[in-house]
Order: structure tokens, then sequence, then C-alpha cells
């Protein structure tokens, strides 16, 4: 049975309005329970306002649009933080916080007890990698069973899956601090993610923001590309093919997206998958992740042949030298000396920087 990923072309002008006819086309409305909370899980791949690294305050606020429009009145945001990005410093500088502001949404933190416990899982699928990275048990957030959630991805590159979305925005959600441990495995572990997603949430939807999207060796050290494109689906697998396909890769190459495919978990053949709203067809994109600082690190920490030191590395205390190396290289270093002169230029000469400007 085909997928449906709803696309559509915007602008500056009618872009919350567009993301209400997005979620229209892509049946949002068969696909959650309007009886059950839903979840909104926005991306932070960087707390800096980085243009295509995050949620777009636009993108947050059209899909709140449109869940109202449509009905579904219990809405929550959860966001999660990693050993390299503050969150509520994101919320802020990201300009998340004037969105739920705006429209009442209360803000969850999956760190912070008071809001949420993590309770061990026993998922009934067969994992490919989850299992054998955490041997001593998978936890999950509790407050996520039984519950709707909408994934914010922005479309972008990603140096250690080519490119990133709907998928993986779950690894932040549903795994702890501790994720790190997953990323020789990262394809793998994502497949599982979605296993266990199809057996906790009451539905799963995904609303993907390409108005500036990410060129280079993402998910921060990016080149942003205007590309005026909004997307959406129900299949997690579709919108990240569709989206891969758009940034000019072969989404089957991707080893995420074939995995899935493969495990029935969704459609990444473009055969497969039904495009409605905007022909993408005559898009010429050539995106290529390159490689960063942090890339060549990682290539020979986590696929490298420093591989098998990484319980030393990563397990012990010594993972606070790589925590600290990471900040003064994109927080210190590269924001400073690049990605602050792009920030700036992208908010005087994009419509999405003025748009940005106007939160």
């Amino acid at each position: 049975m085909k997928s449906k990923v709803a696309v559509l072309k915007t602008s500056a002008e009618t872009v919350l309005n567009d993301y209400i006819e997005l979620v229209k086309i892509a049946d949002i409305e068969n696909t959650l329970d309007k009886k059950c909370t839903t979840i909104l899980k926005d991306n932070i791949s960087w707390h800096l306002p980085m243009p295509s690294a995050n949620t777009t305050p636009w993108q947050l606020e059209g899909t709140i649009q449109a869940l109202k429009k449509f009905g579904f009145q219990q809405i929550v945001a959860v966001e999660n933080k990693t050993v390299v990005t503050r969150p509520k410093h994101g919320e802020k500088l990201n300009k998340f916080d004037i969105v739920y502001s705006k429209y009442k949404i209360p803000v969850l933190y999956n760190f912070e007890e008071r809001d949420m416990k993590w309770i061990d899982y026993k998922p009934k699928s067969q994992l490919r990698a989850l299992d054998k990275i955490f041997p001593e048990g998978i936890r999950l957030p509790d407050y996520f069973f039984g519950k709707n959630i909408i994934h914010l991805p922005t479309m972008k590159c990603h140096i250690y899956t080519t490119t990133t979305g709907a998928m993986k925005n779950a690894f932040g959600g549903l795994l702890n601090t501790k994720r790190h441990y997953a990323h020789s495995w990262i394809h793998e572990t994502l497949v599982d993610l979605l296993k266990i997603q199809k057996e906790i949430h009451s539905g799963i939807f995904a609303v993907m923001d390409g108005t500036t999207a990410g060129n280079g060796p993402g998910p921060r050290t990016l080149k942003p590309v205007r590309t005026d494109l909004i997307l959406a689906s129900s299949d997690q697998v579709a919108i990240d093919a569709v989206a891969a396909k758009i940034m000019g890769f072969d989404p089957m190459q991707i080893d995420y997206i074939r995995i899935a495919d493969e495990e029935g978990l969704g459609n990444g053949k473009l055969e497969n998958i039904e495009i409605v709203g905007y022909d993408i067809s005559n898009l010429k994109y050539k995106f290529a992740v390159g490689d960063n600082l942090a890339s060549r690190v990682g290539d020979l920490l986590w696929f490298g042949p420093l591989k098998r030191l990484q319980k030393l590395f990563f397990r012990t205390p010594l993972v606070y030298i790589f925590v600290l190396a990471s900040e003064i290289y994109h927080d210190k270093f590269w924001w400073n000396f690049k990605g602050k002169k792009v920030f700036e230029e992208w908010k005087k000469t994009s419509p999405w920087g003025r748009l940005w400007e106007r939160y």
C-alpha cells in the first residue's frame, strides 16, 4: 500500500495557512486520536539559532493552529537535552517560548522528574541494536505512553546519518542523555525506535520545515539553502525518503531508510510513495554532507579504529573531555567565526530570516 507525503511550496506571507493546508492533505485527522493528548516534539539540534538546524517558530505556530482547527485540544510540548545542547536556552534563542506562550502550550522536559519518570520497557518487536547497546534494559519516559506524537524536524544533512528528519527526531525524546552510546549503530537504533514508537503511541505524525534547508556537515555546522518547502506525513520513513530525494540523495542508499523499508515500518522506495501538493520531480538540489572537526573525530571513535575503546571514552568520566571539546568547537569557535555571520546575513537577505525577526 502506498504512503502519502504532502509537500507544499510556501512563502513567508502564507506559511501559517499553508501549514494548515499541509497537515489536512496529509490526513492528520485520520492518523491521530483526538481523544488523546498530542505531544509536539520539537527539534533543537543546537541551542544557538543556526538557520535550518532547529524547528522554526512558524513551523510550531502553523502546526498548533492546524491542531486547534481540526479539533485537537490537548496539546503539550516535550523537549529533551543532550550532552551538548541546552534545551531551555535553545527554547528561548529559537523563539519557541514565544509561540508556546501565545497558544498556552505547556512545555515538559523528559529530563525533569517532576514532568515524567523513566521506566523499564520490554519491546514486543525484535530489535536490531538497542537491547545490545543497553543490556541493562531499555528505559523510556512514562509520559509518552498512550499519546499522539508529532515530530517537528527540519530538512537537513547529518554527519552520521546523511540526512536527519522524522525518524531521527525520536532519538532525543525516547532515549536519555546516554543516547550517544548508540552512535556506532545509529541506523539500526533509529529503526528500533520507530518500532517502539508504533508500540507506545496512539498515533505518529511528522511535520517537516524545509523553508530553509541545511546543506553540509549537519546537524549544526550547516550551509542554509532557501527551498521554500514544507512536508507532512503519517509515514516517518516516507517523509524522510522524500526529504532525502529533494536534497538530491537516493533514499534507499541511506541505511536507516532502507532498513525501515525492508522491515515494513514504512515506505522508503519512492515508487511506493504518493507525493501530493507540489511536484518535486524538477528539483535539482545536490546537497553533500562533507566533514567538519566533529565528524572527523566521530569517524575515528564511532566507526573507525578507536571504536573498540568506546567504553573507555564514553562510559567513564572521560566523556566530559569530549563534551567540553564539542562546546569549544561549536559554540566558541565555529559559531563566533562563521555561524553568527551566516545567521546575521540570513536575517537580512532571506524572507525567512526577516520573518524570524518578526517573532
